[in-house]
């Protein structure tokens, strides 16, 4: 009963009146100029806009510069996608065919999401003489475990926003890192990620037994993974019933060997299930008691902690960048030491053993998500920067 009373407020929130455009008013175009090459939490962040910004009156088109999965897995099927293929990083000719397209199809701004398509993004812009919009979902400077190149994407980033008419950033953490960088404060706004709330959420008892701990990412060496597993085996050797679902892909094929390994190595092979991509995050998400998010560095706002509150499914995450933003330690969720295996362990513990309430943490979180972190909130405050732009 208490679940569904939360998510009742929830939807009365969302229902209020807001910044809608009426059905008689007219939509301005904003051509979204994404990667295309995977579908993870900045494609879904994408792909969530798309649905909602016409009912703030921008209707959205893609142009894609690495088209791949985003194309096959999009829910936003009736948004217009273009091939703009670049065929090396460095290639600038797509941004000539993405000015052709804004001319011809009227569109007023351009948004670009990541280094690469704001090398084109921002060409196009000013070839097609409109504002350029960059988003900012993780830091470049610490995006990866490469040094020199995450130094020299931060320094093309800077080159291709010297004339951006804003910079979205995901979290306040993010945006006063790009403040630090030197990036004007007057030009940088803090739109959160955000999610569908989910209305039908069935009431959940805590469970018993043995418990399952997952976590969903694009797994690769900054999120953390060994860490994870390293907690997963001290849970193991005091006794915890647990088991682990790991929900994703591998970023390149020797890093899913190294941690294939690790979980061998560590005698975990048989309490861990491998699921693999999959674009329906959400049923996965409710077969878990517990997701894990034990990230070390270059998060923004991860979406798929919004994913997993707005399941009530309570999170245990690294206090990285934006994730604090989302979760209050003790409330809708636990933090953790980036990169402590041992406090992670003693947190989940915690959950378990009752000394954290699980019900409590589901039901805060549920109810925070849908007033903070929805679809519709952020979609609001990204019209919101359009008209700021646009005048």
């Amino acid at each position: 009963m208490a679940a569904t009373q939360s998510n009742t407020q929830i939807a009365d929130l969302l229902t209020e009146s807001d910044d809608r455009q009426s059905p008689a008013s007219k939509t301005v175009g904003v051509l979204h100029v994404i990667n295309g090459e995977h579908y993870a939490g900045a494609e879904r962040v994408q792909d969530l806009l798309a649905g909602r910004l016409p009912q703030f009156g921008f209707e959205v088109g893609f142009a894609c510069v690495k088209l791949a999965r985003f194309g096959e897995l999009r829910q936003s099927r009736e948004t217009p996608l273009f091939d703009a293929r670049m065929r090396s990083k460095f290639d600038l000719r797509p941004a000539r065919e993405i000015a052709r397209i804004v001319r011809r199809d009227g569109y007023r701004l351009i948004h670009g999401h990541t280094v690469r398509t704001a090398l084109v993004g921002a060409l196009a812009a000013r070839l097609a003489g409109v504002p350029f919009v960059y988003h900012v979902h993780s830091p470049t400077s610490r995006n990866g475990t490469g040094r020199w190149s995450d130094r020299a994407n931060a320094f093309l980033e800077r080159l291709c926003l010297r004339k951006a008419a804003r910079l979205i950033a995901v979290s306040e953490s993010l945006a006063g890192e790009m403040i630090r960088r030197g990036y004007p404060s007057e030009r940088i706004g803090v739109v959160h990620n955000g999610v569908s709330a989910l209305y039908e959420l069935p009431f959940r008892a805590a469970p018993r037994g043995r418990w399952t701990l997952g976590t969903v990412a694009l797994f690769r060496p900054r999120k953390g993974l060994e860490v994870l597993l390293d907690a997963l085996a001290i849970l193991r050797r005091n006794g915890c019933p647990i088991r682990l679902k790991a929900v994703g892909a591998f970023e390149t094929p020797e890093y899913q060997r190294a941690i294939r390994e690790r979980a061998v190595r560590l005698g975990l092979n048989e309490i861990i299930e491998w699921t693999g991509f999959t674009c329906d995050v959400t049923s996965e998400l409710l077969t878990l008691d517990l997701f894990a998010l034990p990230s070390l560095f270059g998060e923004g706002l991860p979406m798929v902690i919004l994913e997993a509150m707005a399941a009530g499914v309570p999170v245990v995450a690294s206090a990285v960048e934006g994730v604090p933003e989302a979760i209050r330690d003790g409330r809708d969720g636990l933090l953790t030491i980036p990169g402590d295996a041992d406090d992670m362990a003693r947190k989940i513990t915690a959950v378990i053993d009752g000394r954290t309430d699980w019900q409590s943490l589901r039901l805060n979180a549920i109810e925070r998500q849908g007033q903070y972190f929805s679809d519709e909130s952020m979609a609001r405050g990204v019209a919101k920067v359009y008209r700021g732009v646009l005048g």
